[in-house]
């Protein structure tokens, strides 16, 4: 059974059809609820609406929106004043073009509305939201939400159609930084080294496999708060990170590979000149190669660990008599 509480109600339209919809906020906030108190003795704060200067209060009806002109000059408004704008009042999600997907960049998207079938039939529902699907594009509207005009994307996630409300193209902000214009050297290894990085950690993306820690943690501050204990006693400090001790940026890309791959006896890394060196995993037990006599007094503290293969007579014989 539905839970949720429709906020709107209307039509979709497109051409000559028209799908009757209730909208629904497809979003809700976690966060714990608080309040403002007076730390001393945990008194609640409240706000008052006063006139500056005085202590005099103001009814809430009695307030009204002071707007600035171009030229600076200060415009008062009033909620009469507000309700003559002839801002559309007709419940209605006008569909105005479908675009490609891709042609929409999420900096765009605002807040998500779920839209359900209001008719006795969802047929026509079913049927502009599985085109949406085999097309792969988005429907474009405009409609009227608390007497504000917005725009939307209109898309289809698990089957339900969602109503993504767009910033205004003046609402999103140039990247203007002055580090646009330089175009810094990089080396094809550097290059190399990050996409491997990239690749090491790539997967499919699973929202269920994240949590808000801050909130987590807030959970059990307030729990211990309430019991009289320490929700975080302190532990030992940890190591210092030896990341940040790192300074050539190709060695850090290296160290990240490095620790990212866990599959495979052997794993190739680039060295300065763009070669590759291929690592091979050391056996159980290694052979040890034929030495020079000065190593004969490290090679019997070794014996024990690896096995000497093709010694001269004279080692063996030490050996033995060892």
């Amino acid at each position: 059974m539905n839970t949720m509480r429709s906020i709107w109600k209307g039509d979709l339209s497109f051409g000559l059809v028209n799908v009757p919809v209730k909208v629904y906020s497809a979003t809700e906030s976690h966060d714990r609820k608080s309040y403002q108190v007076d730390s001393k003795d945990g008194t609640r704060i409240r706000y008052r609406r006063v006139r500056e200067g005085t202590d005099t209060e103001v009814d809430y009806s009695d307030i009204a929106n002071a707007y600035e002109t171009d030229a600076g000059e200060t415009v008062i408004l009033t909620k009469e004043d507000l309700a003559t704008l002839p801002v559309q009042k007709s419940p209605e999600i006008s569909i105005l073009e479908f675009v490609p997907t891709e042609q929409v960049d999420p900096i765009y998207f605002d807040k998500p509305y779920y839209l359900e079938p209001a008719s006795k039939s969802p047929k026509a529902y079913a049927l502009l939201a599985q085109a949406l699907q085999k097309t792969d594009r988005l429907a474009i509207a405009n409609f009227t939400l608390r007497n504000r005009t917005r725009l939307a994307a209109l898309r289809v996630v698990d089957g339900v159609m969602t109503l993504q409300t767009l910033l205004w193209p003046d609402e999103v902000r140039a990247a203007d930084f002055d580090f646009l214009g330089d175009e810094p050297e990089i080396r094809p290894q550097e290059l190399e080294m990050a996409a491997s990085l990239i690749e090491t950690m790539a997967k499919d993306f699973d929202p269920a496999e994240f949590e808000d820690r801050y909130q987590n943690e807030l959970t059990k501050l307030v729990a211990a708060k309430a019991e009289g204990t320490e929700a975080f006693p302190e532990s030992e400090d940890e190591p210092e990170d030896d990341d940040s001790e790192v300074a050539d940026l190709l060695a850090a890309l290296r160290a990240s590979v490095k620790d990212k791959d866990s599959g495979g006896s052997s794993s190739t890394s680039s060295d300065d000149d763009g070669k590759s060196t291929a690592k091979k995993a050391p056996a159980k037990k290694t052979a040890a190669k034929k030495a020079p006599a000065k190593k004969a007094a490290a090679k019997k503290t070794a014996a024990k660990k690896t096995a000497a293969k093709k010694a001269p007579a004279k080692k063996a014989a030490a050996k033995k008599s060892a």
